[in-house]
């Protein structure tokens, strides 16, 4: 079992704040985009009366899009319901400083309904009952997840005003592992790196990327629910220290027609005693009997379950050929051209998910790949041949292509309603057809410069 000793325990709290160090805690949890939403507590007042009682939230934080419009098509959160509330309580594991906001710690929370109930749609209790099935195993699941970012010279707000035209990224040309494209805004990637460090985090490296400005900073594994509580920390704070600096950042998909900016997910099994369960030395790829399931679950249900990898509109402008963005339901050995890598050695073989974006909730995504390998452990599948070549030009079925598609997947998926439940689907459902909808009645200035004059 994986320890989750807080990187801030809650008597050094109380200490730092009767010595005025700590004046303010935020409180969050992680809505149905990825996005923290909470509140911002004088900390006496969240001592005395949140940290045991928790707080109330109104509930349509799970119920709106991501300009936090109320929509229809909710069962939990509707106008005839009223929007109430939800409680929000605090996991006590999760606590830790927030560096780059002074004299602020941050705890992360879980959702739950006045009766005590979980709110089912919440993403991380949606990952949480999926670690629940793998505990029943005496299994844990062990995460990392790679983010890549494109940086800008300008600020949010001049990129605001702009249209998120003209902007001038970081780098101008491709810094991909180059020295001098990441020392050229070291003092950016320098201040993220010491600063998710000092909030709690194992911090690995930082590397360039092909887009231009594009870079990516690395965090050392951990068990599930840690990893995804970090990931949407980082991706928040890495924003806000960007803002600090007059600098924008972009986690989107697809910022322009070059590379997209990916989160690809490692993810690997241990038993109650830490031993890794999918790797075997002896096997074919270094893979264990239980992995050729697990990851033959993963080929099975990839494409009813992409609506968890691609939430979005734009994440699927990334699925092109020779783009390092996967098109092809495949998995090879060491192969970046398939969605599903098999790669490392020992105890740290594991897989990879190559087909989320940066604009992915990892919540969901990992909830996505444990119901997936353990429908291929469940119903013994067999692995098919691995991808030796070039996937982009093989033969196999193709990851959805719009959210349209992997909508329509989602909602007609028994592997889906089996491992989440009919509310679950039926609300992610919901999301993607708002999201759909909005597009469908943009107009776009694509649109606009092919059509105003010359058609």
């Amino acid at each position: 079992m994986a320890d989750r000793t807080p990187p801030l325990a809650v008597a050094e709290l109380r200490r730092l704040v009767d010595a005025g160090e700590i004046d303010t805690v935020v409180l969050a949890f992680t809505d149905m985009q990825g996005r923290l939403q909470g509140k911002r507590f004088a900390a006496p007042h969240f001592l005395s009366d949140v940290l045991d009682g928790g707080t109330e939230g109104c509930n349509y934080l799970l119920a709106v899009d991501v300009e936090l419009n109320t929509v229809d098509g909710y069962e939990m959160s509707s106008w005839e319901r009223g929007y109430g509330d939800f409680a929000m309580h605090g996991d006590t594991a999760t606590l830790r400083h927030l560096p780059w906001n002074p004299g602020t710690a941050l705890l992360t929370a879980d959702l739950a309904w006045h009766d005590g109930s979980p709110v089912v749609a919440s993403p991380r209790q949606i990952l949480k009952r999926q670690l629940d099935r793998l505990a029943e195993r005496g299994w844990h699941a062990y995460v990392g997840t790679e983010l890549e970012f494109m940086v800008f010279q300008d600020t949010y707000e001049q990129a605001w005003d702009s249209a998120y035209r003209g902007l001038t990224p970081a780098n101008q040309y491709n810094v991909d592992y180059s020295i001098l494209g990441t020392g050229r805004v070291e003092p950016l990637l320098r201040r993220i790196r010491n600063e998710m460090a000092a909030a709690g985090m194992v911090v690995e490296s930082a590397k360039g990327e092909c887009n231009l400005g594009q870079h990516e900073i690395a965090f050392r594994y951990a068990d599930a629910l840690t990893t995804c509580d970090q990931h949407v920390i980082y991706k928040t704070g890495a924003k806000e220290i960007a803002a600090q600096e007059g600098r924008a950042l972009t986690f989107m998909a697809k910022y322009d027609e070059r590379e997209g900016n990916s989160c690809h997910i490692h993810l690997s099994l241990r038993d109650e005693e830490g031993r890794a369960v999918l790797a075997d030395e002896q096997g074919e790829h270094g893979m264990a009997p239980l992995m050729r399931h697990f990851l033959a679950g993963q080929l099975a249900a990839l494409r009813e379950l992409t609506l968890l990898y691609a939430p979005n509109i734009n994440s699927y402008k990334r699925f092109q050929p020779g783009s390092f963005a996967p098109t092809a339901v495949a998995w090879g050995p060491d192969n970046r051209t398939c969605a599903l890598r098999v790669i490392g050695h020992g105890p740290g073989h594991r897989l990879e998910n190559r087909v989320p974006g940066g604009d992915v909730n990892p919540y969901l995504a990992v909830a996505g790949m444990i119901a997936a390998g353990l429908h291929g452990i469940d119903n013994e599948l067999e692995l098919p041949a691995a991808c030796t070549g070039n996937a982009y030009t093989g033969d196999a079925a193709h990851v959805p292509t719009t959210l349209r598609e992997a909508a329509a997947l989602w909602q007609d998926s028994t592997l889906a309603r089996d491992a989440f439940g009919s509310d679950v689907v039926d609300h992610y459902l919901n999301m993607a057809r708002v999201e759909q909808r909005a597009f469908d009645t943009a107009v776009t200035d694509w649109e606009r410069y092919r059509s105003f004059e010359r058609l």
